[in-house]
């Protein structure tokens, strides 16, 4: 099984769309054929997938359904409030045909953000349960599609190919908009667990957009609003700026 994962963001609403439309072009070439279809539950992913979607089950080509996973949902850096939560399947589904209404998220963001080593371990378990649960279909699926956000694909990278950098903020997997990642397993020995078992063969390509490669994006800090330890109070001495 070779999970392909694609940053989704919408430039503007025009360049987007042509974007997604290109993606969606390209995703009907890959080999072996998409048979299984994760998003996070932020609108722009499902905005981006939809042209592709709308074609893949359209032509009847998977009697199976968008699973919405909030386990590969947004990174917020942690805060002392509640971050926005998602859309519901009650929200989205008006708006977005063939969702998966019985799927439910086994791994959810802390609704008051995540430092960067969190989010990694929260992809790394979500990432975990969604290979295993597939392992487990006898359908016995070949090529997962996930769509998410830059930091998580980010994460996923890492996680996948077990190459963690020293430095979070290690520019190492790409994400520009609307690019795709391919990750090929390299073993499908359950001893083998999921975690440092794939190879990237594909870093954010971008070569089937006809704008080529537009806003990259990589870590720069925990982007925390809460209060550094040796600094409890917050607050900001005017004599340093």
């Amino acid at each position: 099984m070779a999970p392909t994962s694609n940053e989704a963001q919408v430039v503007s609403k025009p360049r987007g769309v042509q974007q997604s439309k290109e993606l969606a072009e390209y995703l009907s070439s890959i080999e072996p054929p998409i048979d299984v279809i994760y998003s996070s539950p932020f609108y722009r992913c499902l905005q981006t997938l939809k042209p592709f979607t709308d074609r893949y089950f359209g032509d009847g080509k998977s009697s199976r359904k968008i699973r919405i996973d909030r386990g590969i949902g947004e990174f917020f850096g942690r805060a002392d409030w509640e971050h926005p939560h998602p859309p519901t399947l009650e929200i989205l589904s008006p708006h977005f045909d063939h969702l998966d209404q019985d799927h439910v998220s086994t791994h959810i963001p802390a609704s008051k953000g995540e430092m960067i080593v969190e989010l990694h371990e929260r992809v790394r378990k979500a990432l975990d349960h969604i290979v295993t649960t597939l392992d487990n279909d006898p359908a016995q699926p070949k090529t997962l599609l996930i769509c998410s956000h830059a930091a998580t694909i980010i994460a996923a990278g890492r996680v996948l190919t077990g190459q963690m950098p020293e430095d979070p903020d290690t520019d190492d997997f790409q994400c520009f908009t609307a690019g795709l990642s391919k990750f090929v397993r390299k073993s499908t020995d359950p001893a083998r667990g999921v975690a440092g078992n794939w190879d990237c063969v594909l870093n954010s390509d971008t070569s089937f957009l006809s704008g080529g490669a537009e806003r990259g994006w990589k870590f720069n800090g925990d982007e925390s609003f809460v209060a550094f330890p040796d600094d409890a109070a917050g607050g900001v001495d005017a004599a340093k700026l």
